[in-house]
């Protein structure tokens, strides 16, 4: 997850892009007021579109990978599950990418080790000095495809809403 900003002066032409409290791109004066502005964040690669609506009112479009905003996240839910938590008083957000099976922990890929069980397969790894497990596990209908769920400390941790 990362905080994107984006600052246009609608006089000047003033474009500021910022990511994760950085800013990655200025620009203080443009006689262009439309256009886009091409960035990226890690291996996304970013277009923000500014387009003239009527007198001095602009529509922006953020793509990411060549795909609008949503559709974007439409097809991240389907290849990766991710959770939230509060450990500590630390935030954490962990990231399961269901082709590879790596896991991420605030963005940085973790140490794991699977095993086979009964009732599915399990992946382990530490979120500091906590267990943590990601359980796949199948509900016996094909549509549904492997499910997963993420225990710290052997408590249930729901699935992020985004």
């Amino acid at each position: 997850m990362h905080k994107l900003e984006f600052e246009h002066g609608t006089t000047s032409g003033k474009r500021v892009i910022t990511v994760d409290g950085k800013e990655i791109y200025r620009e203080d004066w443009m006689f262009k007021l439309v256009g886009k502005e091409h960035f990226q964040v890690g291996n996304a690669k970013c277009v923000i579109s500014i387009d003239a609506v009527s007198g001095f009112a602009y529509e922006y479009l953020l793509e990411v990978n060549g795909k609008p905003l949503k559709k974007f996240k439409e097809n991240q839910s389907k290849i990766q599950r991710a959770w939230c938590l509060k450990i500590a008083g630390h935030n954490f957000r962990v990231c399961l990418e269901k082709i590879t099976l790596y896991v991420y922990v605030n963005g940085d890929k973790v140490d794991t080790f699977g095993e086979f069980t009964d009732e599915g397969a399990e992946t382990h790894f530490e979120i500091g000095a906590h267990s943590a497990v990601i359980k796949g596990y199948t509900t016996g209908k094909r549509k549904d495809g492997v499910q997963h769920k993420l225990f710290v400390d052997e408590i249930e941790i729901p699935e992020a809403k985004e």
